[in-house]
């Protein structure tokens, strides 16, 4: 007769085998979702001629090639933003920079800027120069963080649909870089010059692109918001599940600098990310609640600095004053610019609506291309219902976080095209008719941003 105490051992040692077994599988099963879902990681060591920087594989070459992009697209900004900083006449090379220099001489500009960072750096360096330079080199440093950012995560997403072994795997690379940096170049659609569309009076006010090259804030803050839009995006993947703490600290973390810098995308992802995180807690019946509030805790420190900020911008002592606050009305900021909201949209999300069109099944497994639209859905209908009361009025600061949906639907847009493209999964004539639509946003927006270079006012 067998030992009871034997047996029950061996049934404790059965269970705890068949424990070990299952979590391991759990592993390998998690880990191949990762892989699936396009994040890149991976912990092996790069091949030979490869770098793996941050979890992202690449060539020697892509690297110089990056960095070749990188300083040349800083070069070109900062001569933009020093003679915008320079210039003595609004209508030559005019921005919205005239206000921000008052602010960093502790000079009153008759607006209330309470989010520092722009400025703080502006002042920084203006100790080895003047206020003017200061300001150049301030705007042209934080937004060239934006292409460095989207590059990494772009090469992250996009460099698993070919094999490191491809011997096109480093062509691949330089395209995907290419394709980052014409983003930034990218712009609403408008008629030839002496050529008019119903409804809209002026090209670039009313219509909106994702470069607003005359917005020194904007502009600032584009890179901390890029990489918190895309942690965001990918811990949606996972919330309900477990926590990873490095991530969520690093979202906390970027999200407030974005906030700090210009909170315009913070209204909009915020947003986005209530109606998203409220709608699957009413789908679970409150079981991933422990998952919502986790989440919700990385936002403190982004809530309280949005109190503060709104106190600055609309308290009694801010010069918006007693008559100052937000308003609702259907598109009654947005009209002062604009005859057709309807056409002004599609004037400047031609691709992206296209893409969304095209690919509606991808809203189901792409996270980065389903949270894009949310965000565009959360600026879009901030843009249309609200409004800020007083002197304030046309200035519509509402537009910057719809600006911010645009250029993530644009992102989104692209990293689908490419993946298309590459893997074929749709017919050439439709690759096409995306490629083309994209290519017309870039070819506006070069011209665009050539008059603006050139001492063009970007009222028009």
């Amino acid at each position: 007769m067998e030992d009871p105490e034997n047996v029950m051992s061996g049934k404790r040692s059965a269970k705890r085998a068949k424990k070990a077994r299952a979590t391991s599988e759990h592993g390998r099963v998690k880990r191949s979702v990762v892989l699936k879902e396009g994040t890149g990681r991976s912990g092996k060591a790069a091949p030979a001629g490869r770098l793996n920087i941050c979890g992202v594989n690449v060539s020697v070459i892509t690297l110089m090639a990056f960095i070749a992009l990188t300083a040349s697209y800083t070069l070109l900004l900062f001569e933009l933003f020093k003679n915008q900083a320079f210039h003595t006449d609004y209508l030559v090379y005019g921005s919205d920079v005239d206000a921000y220099l008052l602010e960093m001489q502790g000079i009153d500009s008759g607006f209330d800027f309470p989010y520092p960072v722009y400025f703080l750096l502006g002042k920084f360096f203006a100790l080895f120069s003047n206020v003017n330079m200061g300001a150049a080199l301030s705007v042209t440093v934080l937004n060239s963080i934006s292409p460095v950012v989207l590059s990494y995560f772009m090469l992250k997403e996009l460099s698993v649909h070919v094999s490191i072994k491809s011997k096109n795997r480093t062509a691949y690379e330089g395209f995907i870089l290419l394709v980052v940096f014409s983003i930034f170049f990218v712009s609403m659609l408008y008629a030839p010059e002496g050529y008019y569309i119903p409804g809209i009076p002026l090209r670039n006010l009313g219509v909106y692109s994702a470069n607003p090259y005359y917005n020194q804030t904007y502009l600032a803050a584009r890179g901390f918001a890029i990489v918190a839009f895309f942690l965001f995006a990918h811990i949606l993947t996972y919330y309900e599940k477990h926590v990873d703490v490095k991530e969520y600290i690093a979202f906390s973390v970027f999200l407030l600098l974005a906030t700090l810098t210009k909170p315009s995308f913070t209204f909009v992802l915020v947003s986005a990310a209530a109606v998203h995180m409220i709608v699957k807690l009413i789908m679970s019946r409150g079981k991933n609640l422990k998952g919502f509030m986790n989440l919700l805790l990385t936002a403190v420190p982004t809530f309280i600095t949005l109190i503060v900020q709104f106190g600055g911008v609309f308290g009694s002592d801010s010069h918006a004053g007693s008559e100052g606050g937000i308003g609702i009305g259907i598109g009654k900021a947005w009209l002062v610019y604009t005859d057709n909201i309807v056409i002004a949209v599609m004037l400047a999300c031609a691709f992206p609506g296209l893409m969304m069109l095209l690919n509606l099944k991808r809203f189901k497994d792409h996270a980065v291309f389903r949270l894009s639209w949310e965000v565009m859905m959360a600026g879009f209908l901030e843009f249309l219902l609200l409004y800020e009361k007083g002197d304030r009025f046309t200035h519509n600061n509402f537009a910057w976080g719809y600006m911010y949906g645009i250029l993530f639907v644009f992102i989104s847009g692209t990293m689908l095209l490419v993946e298309n493209t590459v893997r074929k999964k749709q017919s050439f004539p439709v690759l096409a008719l995306e490629w083309g639509v994209y290519l017309m946003h870039l070819t506006c927006g070069v011209a665009f941003f050539k008059m603006l270079y050139l001492g063009g006012y970007f009222y028009v």
